[in-house]
């Protein structure tokens, strides 16, 4: 594996740009400044869904000289998605994105702390890196109810904003819960029981999810992924209409027409925690999250 990343990078031009990889003791002090506050950063604690956003947004100015807030108003109520760019403005865009908020009274740790925790090591990672096309980070707020699905959710407000702005985008990949893993037999569940036949049942691996019909540029980044990343990986096309498929911000890029797919532990068909107040961070594994955030950073 090692040989053949080596090959795959030096044919890119871009070894230099892979060889820093994720580091798991700042993996977990971005997790506690997230989740370990003692708040709860749901749609109605607007002050600390904004404290979270202010962190995020210290971070990235670490590492970019291009961050902003996208202020958006519901319900009478201001919340914020944090941006933060790498690489030519006039380059093809590619949108890594990632909710910061949660589902009521919760920590939030893997849903979805953990690929905004992915975002944030990105932008340590992509620092002074050469890149011959514009790289968006991209943490949402109001992924979760009772905005989900609506058009008050922060991607569907960062998508419609990348027409209106004209802007040509190669590919969206949204982190969505990468970090729960379990070894043991029966730790994965399906939308389909017969789907177990193909995928197995344990809980070791990360999916890289697209629906049918997706533009070209989602199989290909798709399959360069599953072979760079050095956690397991498998690919799973489906209907759009699947339970499970469309749960997270992607949904919106695919709306606006937008190749896009997501990156995830599968959520509730692995992890039992999910919106539950025992999704704490003590029961993630950091060093196959930081495997899929370096698979994320290779392919950038």
């Amino acid at each position: 594996m090692k040989y053949f990343l080596f090959t795959i990078l030096m044919f890119a031009g871009s070894l230099e740009t892979c060889a820093q990889q994720s580091d798991t003791t700042i993996i977990k002090d971005h997790f506690v400044a997230i989740t370990k506050s003692g708040e709860y950063r749901h749609y109605k604690n607007v002050k600390e869904l904004d404290r979270v956003a202010g962190y995020i947004k210290s971070i990235f100015e670490a590492y970019s000289d291009s961050v902003w807030f996208q202020n958006f108003t519901v319900d009478g109520r201001e919340y914020k998605n944090v941006i933060c760019s790498f690489g030519p403005v006039d380059g093809k865009a590619t949108v890594i994105g990632a909710h910061y908020d949660v589902c009521g009274l919760q920590e939030g740790a893997d849903d979805n702390a953990s690929g905004v925790v992915g975002l944030l090591e990105l932008a340590r990672l992509l620092k002074d890196k050469p890149l011959n096309k514009r790289v968006n980070l991209v943490a949402y707020s109001l992924e979760e109810p009772p905005y989900y699905g609506t058009q008050n959710m922060g991607s569907f407000i960062h998508a419609k904003s990348l027409i209106e702005d004209s802007v040509e985008v190669e590919l969206m990949v949204s982190l969505e819960m990468i970090a729960y893993f379990k070894d043991e037999k029966h730790t994965q569940d399906y939308p389909s029981k017969f789907l177990s036949l193909f995928y197995g049942k344990r809980g070791n691996y990360i999916t890289l999810v697209q629906k049918i019909g997706a533009h070209k540029n989602v199989g290909k980044w798709s399959r360069k992924y599953k072979r760079l990343v050095e956690v397991k990986a498998k690919r799973f096309k489906g209907p759009e209409n699947l339970v499970g498929i469309g749960f997270s911000d992607h949904r919106n890029y695919w709306h606006f027409g937008f190749p896009a797919l997501m990156i995830t532990d599968t959520a509730f068909f692995r992890n039992k925690h999910y919106h539950q107040k025992t999704d704490v961070m003590e029961n993630l594994d950091y060093y196959r999250m930081s495997l899929v955030i370096d698979g994320v950073f290779a392919m950038l």
